[in-house]
């Protein structure tokens, strides 16, 4: 089923939102938490199940998400975190495809002693993470929200828009020439802005390897709740392969959303890629459509 929803949440009433339910809620819980191999930082607010967790894009923060954390947090728990490299998380194991990351996501999520079955949303990269999430550990999975999923069919099939392949690949190999460079540095800032890089540039590279194969093996979902969200509007940085592929972008998301029986896709009208800022509102009403479904 194809919905087109573009629903918007003013700056004032978002920020209204969260100050009103960061109150009800308490004191949000900021911790990091040792996986093992390195620690991981997880940001949460609010209270109530299903679980809501939140992986973000590459190079993204959690940071980008408070308003909309803090307006689920007036309803149930949300939890966001820094994946490995990220933020206020150590590095992780190399490379930096989307089973280690699932793995390290489910070892924080025991370590923090939080019970699911989750609500998971992912954005772009996060997405591709959280479809590998879902399949790996499906008892732990209430439900799968994918916003802009990357297209697996451009990311195996390095012929579909070679120009974009291209532009990509320098961006993760100027990627790791930042970081092999400041992990030279004997200043320890340099140190640690040159680990953050080298994850990084690693999940760019896995994106188009391991990662892309790992969620492409995931022939079916079942009956798993399933909301596929995609935005609307070509991406300027794209050039003249713009508009070709954002409809290229948007017939993938409406075929990953055939993975399960009960697959949604909605086209956020109005919506660049970075979807929590250009249609919160669209986000926020899956995420309640999908716990009143699931609860």
């Amino acid at each position: 089923m194809n919905l087109r929803l573009a629903p918007r949440l003013s700056l004032a009433l978002l920020l209204t939102v969260v100050l009103t339910s960061c109150a009800a809620a308490g004191f949000p819980v900021s911790q990091s938490y040792n996986i093992g191999t390195h620690s991981l930082h997880l940001e949460c607010v609010g209270s109530g199940s299903p679980v809501v967790i939140i992986d973000v894009g590459a190079g993204d923060s959690y940071q980008s998400w408070a308003a909309i954390m803090g307006h689920l947090a007036g309803t149930t728990t949300v939890c966001s975190y820094d994946r490995a490299g990220y933020g206020q998380s150590e590095p992780g194991p190399l490379p930096r495809h989307s089973l280690q990351v699932a793995n390290e996501l489910r070892a924080l999520l025991q370590a923090a002693a939080l019970p699911g079955p989750y609500i998971l949303v992912g954005h772009s990269l996060g997405a591709v993470n959280m479809q590998v999430f879902a399949a790996q550990y499906p008892d732990v999975t209430a439900g799968l929200i994918l916003l802009d999923p990357t297209p697996l069919g451009w990311l195996l099939d390095g012929s579909t828009f070679p120009e974009l392949t291209a532009q990509f690949e320098a961006q993760a190999q100027e990627l790791n020439a930042q970081a092999e460079a400041l992990l030279r540095s004997e200043n320890a800032a340099d140190q640690a802005q040159g680990a953050s890089l080298q994850a990084l540039a690693s999940e760019h590279s896995e994106l188009f390897g391991e990662s892309a194969s790992q969620a492409a093996d995931i022939a079916s979902f079942g009956d798993l709740p399933l909301i596929v969200i995609n935005s609307a509007q070509p991406n300027p940085d794209f050039g003249a392969s713009a508009d070709a592929f954002q409809q290229f972008w948007i017939e993938q998301s409406q075929a990953l959303a055939q993975k399960s029986s009960t697959g949604r896709f909605v086209l956020a009208e109005d919506s660049g890629h970075m979807i929590y800022e250009d249609s919160p509102g669209t986000i926020i009403i899956a995420v309640r459509d999908m716990r009143e479904k699931v609860r």
